[in-house]
């Protein structure tokens, strides 16, 4: 959600920037996008997919997750000359390894979790294990390897829309944002980067 809000921010902003200086809003020219979407088909299968999300064991939730992470950071590396390319990369490190420090699972508090269910929910969380069908593990930060990198921030209350993110999530948004805002610039001309 954090990455959505960013990149649709970024590119708004990026288009009014171009307006500004009379020219085309550039088009992303980036290698191998076929790695997101390679990351994204077991994500979708794991944690969105409401036939298998609750039906696939968290051992191998575990591992699809993992792996899901491993083709990101090779895209982001392939990539990361790109406006932004750095930042995303640093994000995304951080997020692979507490995930790959906990078990294959981004860590949560039990604190947090709180903050996540709806008023009056009557869902049992348990310590050590998968949150719902979320990518998260129900940790206390004593026993969660680096707990300052899992989901420590949760959206503000205005939003509507109750969401924990982790500090690489906001590294990954900030560079997005800068993806898209530099696209409107008319000093910057996106060229390829070699393999």
């Amino acid at each position: 959600m954090v990455l959505i809000i960013a990149v649709l921010a970024g590119a708004i902003f990026g288009i009014v920037r171009a307006k500004i200086y009379k020219m085309p809003y550039q088009a992303v020219q980036i290698q191998h996008i076929w790695l997101v979407l390679a990351a994204y088909i077991p994500q979708f299968f794991i944690f969105f997919l409401p036939a298998t999300r609750s039906t696939i064991p968290d051992q191998w939730v575990a591992v699809l997750f993992v792996l899901s992470q491993v083709l990101l950071v090779i895209f982001i590396w392939i990539n990361r000359r790109i406006p932004g390319g750095w930042l995303m990369g640093i994000g995304l490190a951080l997020n692979f390894l507490v995930i790959i420090l906990n078990g294959g699972m981004m860590p949560l508090t039990p604190e947090n979790a709180q903050h996540l269910l709806p008023a009056g929910s009557t869902v049992t969380l348990t310590l050590g294990e998968r949150v719902g069908v979320s990518k998260d593990i129900l940790l206390e930060r004593s026993a969660t390897r680096l707990w300052f990198l899992g989901d420590v921030f949760l959206l503000p209350e205005w939003f509507h829309f109750p969401m924990a993110f982790s500090p690489g999530d906001v590294l990954l948004s900030l560079g997005a944002f800068w993806l898209f805002w530099e696209l409107g610039n008319p000093k910057y001309q996106m060229k390829e980067v070699p393999v």
